[in-house]
């Protein structure tokens, strides 16, 4: 196997185990799941730290969750379009958050250059994540363009950032179905 091959598929292993125990998930434990001996492990990963960071860089990954809303017909209605997106979106956030959540807790702190550096990755990778998701969410407004009081882009943007909203749900917040409801019909009564 190829060593990227490898590093993604230990990485895809070890991504529940992550959520479930953290970084105190053991190498035993990761070697079983990857079906490789502990010892391929340190030869793919420096450290334990390093597979962590690979993980988060694979939870910020939206690919799984691009490749959903792009094999969204485009003859559904827009509400349901949006709510076949927002159902992608959702999960990938969730699968973010647990990943980002149970790599962070425990961790060491890391030195002032350290966390410069980590922050720069992740920060490209969040940038880069985002674009994607923009841009894969636009395409699903292209077929209403027309009936659309705003532009594509911007639409797009305004209905992700009211997704991104729901990562992080308060008491008594809308539902997927009213988001896009007040979304697309507005909170005022005509």
């Amino acid at each position: 196997m190829a060593p990227d091959d490898r590093r993604r598929m230990i990485v895809r292993a070890v991504l529940p185990l992550v959520v479930e125990h953290g970084r105190g998930v053991t190498t035993a434990q990761i070697a079983r799941a990857a079906g490789i001996g502990e010892g391929t492990i340190f030869r793919v990963f420096t450290d334990k730290d390093e597979l962590f960071d690979a993980c988060v860089e694979a939870a910020l990954d939206p690919a799984e969750a691009l490749e959903m809303i792009g094999e969204i017909p485009a003859a559904l209605p827009l509400e349901k379009r949006l709510a076949e997106a927002a159902e992608a979106m959702n999960a990938h956030l969730q699968r973010m958050g647990a990943v980002m959540a149970a790599t962070m807790k425990g961790r060491p702190r890391a030195s002032a250059e350290e966390a410069r550096n980590r922050k720069s990755v992740t920060g490209d990778s969040r940038r880069e994540s985002l674009e994607a998701m923009q841009r894969a969410v636009r395409e699903l407004f292209v077929p209403d363009a027309a009936r659309l009081r705003l532009p594509v882009d911007k639409a797009a943007s305004l209905f992700l950032a009211l997704l991104f909203t729901q990562s992080r749900p308060m008491p008594g917040s809308p539902t997927t179905d009213e988001v896009i409801d007040v979304f697309l019909h507005g909170s005022v009564l005509a």
